[in-house]
């Protein structure tokens, strides 16, 4: 079947998704052409691989040796690194993060943006700190690049460089899930025997913001059970929220027909909510609450200077008007923007210039550089 079709990947997913099917999530994984084997020792290891490649034989489906590879302690699957240690973010993909330019159309924002949101099991209260850039991609929003959209853009660049290292899910039992709403959004975390497995969150719809306290703390609760529906179905698990009266959820008779939905949804899981007060339920209460941390900017810095510094730059600037570079600035109408000073000293209007003399300092020595006094930065 050529690969050219627009069905062709589900139709081949479908074909390797039954032919798998006995051992899925025992200790295969598979995605398209891809087979993940993964065992505890390599004793089990060796037991897994013959099976499945008798498996194959079996179903007449062939693979390539040149193409395969065994017995790796790493291995590099969908963007992810995975090893004896949990799942890593790809380091290829952190370094194209690191290169990104900042974005100058709605489509530039909406590429980082999925590549951002393809990580965001990585990263705690990803929606409220991609809030800027995803309204930018409105098409009723002007497109307005401020400092808001640079904090947040950074902010995101940083922690996806810095992600921490997910725990792999072991077994399907201990599931535990912590869930917290806000008129901000929606949050939650999974976590099995005290160790996280993934963080999720989402900025909240707009019909949404009219929800009640209660309608919203339990939509927190069916968002967390529908996106980790393939770990949480078929399995005992306990939901923990700091709104007491979802406890008692299944058991109301007066519901409004969102939570009647809801409440069915529910039902088909083997799930008990719990109460946990805010107050200690502080991981999903932050990916609902908290604000974009703006990184520090130096704003002044202080500069200790040689008590003699007016002479060298009064010297430097005499040297300087011989400099050919000046001439022609002079010819370019430069002189209307220089102010000379009873001193002997050359102001820009406006703006002080200074020729710092650096001595023993990286750069070689008598070595004239100038800088001007807003921002340091190199004229």
């Amino acid at each position: 079947m050529p690969f050219g079709l627009t069905n062709a990947p589900a139709v081949f997913m479908d074909l390797m998704n039954r032919v798998c099917r006995p051992y899925l999530d025992q200790f295969v994984i598979v995605f398209i052409d891809d087979i993940l084997i993964y065992s505890k020792s390599e004793r089990e290891h060796e037991d897994h691989l013959k099976k499945v490649l008798e498996l194959l034989r079996k179903e007449q489906l062939y693979a390539k040796f040149s193409n395969c590879e065994f017995w790796l302690k790493e291995v590099h699957f969908l963007g992810h690194v995975i090893n004896k240690d949990g799942i890593h973010v790809d380091p290829a993909k952190i370094e194209a993060i690191k290169n990104w330019t900042t974005p100058s159309t709605p489509t530039e924002i909406r590429s980082f943006l999925g590549l951002a949101g393809y990580y965001r099991r990585f990263i705690a209260n990803f929606s409220k700190i991609a809030f800027p850039l995803t309204t930018l991609t409105q098409k009723s929003q002007a497109f307005i690049w401020g400092q808001k959209q640079e904090d947040a853009f950074q902010l995101l660049k940083q922690k996806l460089c810095n992600s921490p290292i997910l725990s792999l899910p072991e077994g399907s039992d201990d599931f535990i899930v912590y869930c917290d709403a806000s008129n901000l959004g929606l949050g939650c975390v999974l976590m099995q025997r005290d160790k996280v497995i993934a963080y999720a969150s989402r900025q909240l719809k707009v019909h949404e913001k009219n929800y009640t306290t209660h309608d919203l703390e339990l939509g927190a609760v069916v968002f967390a059970l529908k996106i980790w529906r393939h770990y949480l179905h078929g399995t005992k698990c306990v939901i923990y929220t700091d709104h007491k009266s979802l406890q008692h959820i299944l058991n109301q008779k007066e519901l409004n027909m969102r939570q009647r939905r809801w409440v069915e949804l529910l039902t088909d899981y083997d799930c008990e909510i719990r109460y946990h007060p805010g107050k200690a339920n502080v991981v999903a209460d932050a990916l609902s609450r908290k604000e974009p941390v703006k990184p520090i900017r130096v704003r002044a810095m202080e500069i200790n200077t040689q008590p003699n510094l007016k002479d060298l730059i009064r010297i430097a600037q005499q040297q300087v008007v011989t400099d050919n570079q000046l001439k022609t600035d002079l010819d370019c109408g430069i002189e209307k923007k220089l102010e000379p000073r009873s001193d002997g000293l050359i102001l820009v209007i406006r703006k002080q210039v200074y020729i710092i003399y650096l001595q023993s300092i990286s750069l070689s020595k008598n070595s004239n550089l100038l800088y001007r006094n807003s921002g340091g930065q190199r004229e």
